[in-house]
């Protein structure tokens, strides 16, 4: 089988630098059963557990465009197991990306886990899609105010897991407070204990 992601992003000039560099051998050796051209179970969970993801598109003139996308967790939703789709809400106007992907479809996505240090790349087709219909429905969002302009469909070309080295550790305020929580009880507790022995000393000093 053919190792979807890299038969994407290995153009003849890549491949040619992988051969300066001597590593045209490696990945052309591990190409066996990493086809990629699906998600499983385990790419969905880590997708609907994220709160953002950047995309990558490309204008006529060839230069690359990065965007931070963020939402509510699990926002950008798998449909099935080769799309995803999220809402696209009224932001600063510029319309880059749409503009983008109205000229070329195809868009390169990142999504990264920091505490656990783990990073998926995705490969795939957008198509912007009027606000209305069932497909509006499965990416609403109730509890977020922003007004949604579009949904944006990704139909998935490949996906690859990337390596996690110097991907540094990062953790959100709910993580750290959870994380605290015992400490801060525990804390509480001694304290609550020293007003006792303090009140316990003072009543037997004044005996």
């Amino acid at each position: 089988m053919p190792y979807g992601f890299l038969d994407i992003a290995t153009t003849p000039s890549v491949r040619a630098e992988q051969q300066a560099a001597g590593s045209d051998r490696v990945y052309r050796d591990y190409r066996a059963d990493r086809t990629f051209d699906r998600f499983t179970a385990d790419e969905a969970a880590f997708i609907a557990a994220r709160d953002s993801f950047y995309m990558a598109t490309a204008s006529e003139t060839g230069w690359p465009y990065v965007q931070h996308r963020g939402g509510p967790r699990g926002f950008l939703r798998v449909i099935d197991d080769k799309t995803l789709a999220f809402a696209d809400y009224l932001g600063n106007r510029q319309y880059i990306s749409a503009g983008n992907l109205a000229a070329d479809t195809r868009a390169a996505l990142i999504l990264v886990d920091y505490p656990a240090r783990a990073r998926l790349k995705i490969y795939a087709h957008a198509e912007m899609i009027p606000i209305d219909g069932d497909l509006a429905a499965l990416v609403a969002e109730p509890n977020y105010k922003a007004r949604p302009e579009r949904v944006f469909v990704l139909r998935l070309a490949a996906f690859d897991w990337n390596c996690p080295r110097h991907i540094t550790p990062r953790y959100e305020e709910a993580d750290i407070a959870a994380a605290m929580a015992p400490l801060h009880d525990r804390v509480a507790a001694l304290e609550a204990e020293n007003e006792e022995l303090r009140a316990r000393l003072a009543s037997a000093e004044g005996n």
